[in-house]
């Protein structure tokens, strides 16, 4: 049985988290991110210098020139982010600027397989890397192909392409798709 070999776990700190409503927990301020690979003799891909010198004005935590640590402070998403809907666990485009950068190169394929509203793809999409998102939620493919429409219509021409809905083949024909 193949195991997969965790590299690291990053606490996402959010600073502007959302308060505890009820008054009977603590506020959940973090999420925990799994960095890992298939087993202990994949190969992975971690740009060192990306992380260690990139501009990240988005993180107070993170020193300019030293190594990124595993405690990440990035806010939750802008209100921009969620013009055109909201998705229960979306993502800010900071966090997901860095794990593109950190663990794909340009011209690389990134899988989705819980897309939601696609803050992986766009990410993706605006570094130079191909995407995949697959999601059984219609309203929240809804909202990741408004997303994606609102992109640069170069960038639309170059790297996204919508399949079209076959009703012949089952039910998920009826889920766009975008390479």
């Amino acid at each position: 049985v193949n195991k997969f070999h965790i590299l690291n776990d990053i606490a996402w700190f959010k600073p502007n988290a959302s308060p505890n409503l009820s008054c009977r927990f603590f506020t959940a301020s973090h999420e925990t991110l799994i960095w890992a690979r298939k087993d202990k003799n994949s190969r992975h891909i971690f740009n060192y210098e990306k992380m260690k010198n990139g501009e990240w004005p988005e993180d107070q935590l993170k020193k300019p020139g030293l190594q990124m640590r595993s405690v990440w402070s990035i806010n939750t998403p802008r209100p921009i982010e969620k013009k055109y809907g909201k998705h229960p666990t979306q993502k800010p485009t900071d966090l997901l600027k860095r794990i593109v950068l950190a663990s794909s190169n340009k011209g690389d394929l990134i899988l989705d397989p819980f897309t939601g509203s696609s803050t992986t793809g766009l990410v993706a999409c605006l570094y130079g890397r191909k995407f995949v998102g697959i999601d059984t939620e219609k309203q929240y493919l809804d909202l990741s192909i408004k997303r994606f429409k609102e992109l640069d219509s170069n960038l639309k021409r170059k790297q996204l392409t919508f399949v079209k809905e076959n009703p012949e083949q089952d039910s998920f024909s009826q889920i766009p798709q975008w390479v």
